[in-house]
């Protein structure tokens, strides 16, 4: 668990106003000082992640956040990243100060909580100073201080409760999809853009997905994959790097299912049914219209990028338009999207499944399509339909 990347943990971020001890109590339920603490209000400046187990529960990642209460010039901006932060989290603790309890702020918070859809707790600090009959009012809250570690561990439990509770479904690329037993064949190119020495994440979480299923998988590149299909008697499924789909589908039988990992990591961290929707804004492009391509992480580009060079020149090619594209990288994600025409997002590896859905959303409410790499390069090979395939049958 201790390895479990931040995009598969159940985010579970401190809100509250400034000074209200949320730093402490951060700290506290780490069990290390990972944010700074002071009387001083407006201390924490960016919001805090850090992984934890949180056991018996499993691994979880917990974000410290600024004061909502800093109407500063900088708090300002500090606020707007405090409300970023319920992008993608799917568990609120609100931290409120016993001594100086603000419900008008507490009220707005559980507005924009239920607004998104997050279960939440309110958490009473400093219960050491007094509680002044916030006890017989707020029956469900839970009271703590940083003084007092039984508390802590009673919080803990309350959490741990409270999560196994509201916890979705398991997420998961290949579950449901293939029954146990099933022989599953992936196809990874190793070209200038595969990392030296590994595998990237939505290729190693398949491999871990089709074992916790009952699967067998066999793993080739794209240059030995006729060999492989030659060798294995019975393939349920073939899923191969998108990049590669063009000849992945030249060799792959028709009565044999075909997706990508791209399309797969969709489906486990969001509406896969939805992306597929918004590829047909392909056909609808022109000259001028503009493309964001949305990239969960960073990294070093080169002639070979995908989003950055493949799917453009392939786009290019395909509506013998001249498009323009946009580029927002790591956790950046435009306020202001209605200028788009079409927004193009990567697998999503590095994200969780609450920020991809919220993004999702928020292009559908604002009425601009949104696909994924995977989606857009099965499209323009003209083989979408028979990707997409393997996902009805469900």
């Amino acid at each position: 668990m201790e390895k479990t990347p931040l995009a598969f943990r159940t985010h579970i971020t401190v809100f509250g106003n400034t000074n209200a001890g949320k730093s402490s109590l951060f700290n506290k339920l780490l069990g290390q000082d990972m944010a700074i603490v002071s009387d001083i209000g407006g201390t924490t400046t960016d919001p805090v992640t850090k992984a934890m187990e949180l056991i018996p529960y499993g691994p979880v990642a917990l974000t410290d956040t600024a004061g909502l209460g800093d109407m500063s010039e900088i708090g300002e901006q500090r606020v707007k990243k405090t409300a970023k932060a319920l992008e993608k989290t799917d568990f609120a603790i609100y931290a409120a100060d016993c001594t100086d309890f603000d419900e008008a702020a507490y009220e707005d918070a559980k507005k924009q909580f239920e607004k998104k859809k997050i279960d939440h707790l309110l958490v009473f600090t400093k219960t050491d100073l007094g509680a002044d009959g916030l006890k017989e009012r707020f029956p469900e809250a839970v009271f703590v201080s940083v003084n007092d570690d039984a508390s802590i561990e009673n919080l803990k439990t309350v959490l741990q409760d409270r999560l196994s509770k509201t916890a979705p479904e398991e997420n998961t690329m290949i579950g449901g999809l293939l029954p146990s037993g099933s022989n599953v064949v992936l196809v990874i190119p190793i070209d200038s853009e595969a990392p030296k020495g590994r595998l990237i994440l939505p290729q190693v979480q398949l491999i871990r997905d089709c074992l916790d299923h009952g699967m067998k998988c066999i793993v080739t590149r794209d240059t030995e994959l006729k060999e492989t299909l030659k060798e294995q008697k019975n393939v349920d499924l073939v899923v191969t790097d998108s990049q590669a789909f063009k000849f992945v589908a030249s060799v792959v039988p028709e009565e044999i299912p075909l997706t990508s990992f791209s399309m797969l990591m969709a489906r486990m961290k969001g509406d896969l049914k939805k992306l597929i929707e918004g590829a047909d804004a392909i056909e609808s492009l022109k000259d001028g219209s503009r493309i964001l391509m949305a990239e969960a992480c960073t990294h070093n580009s080169s002639h070979e990028d995908i989003g950055r060079v493949k799917i453009p020149r392939l786009l290019r090619a395909r509506t013998g338009k001249d498009l323009t594209f946009d580029y927002f990288v790591h956790q950046d994600f435009p306020e202001n999207i209605t200028d788009y025409d079409l927004v193009i997002h990567c697998g999503g590896c590095m994200i969780n499944a609450r920020s991809m859905a919220n993004r999702i959303d928020f292009c559908l409410e604002n009425g601009v399509p949104i696909t994924n790499y995977g989606v857009v390069l099965a499209y323009v090979n003209g083989i979408l339909d028979r990707c997409g395939k393997i996902f009805r049958t469900q």
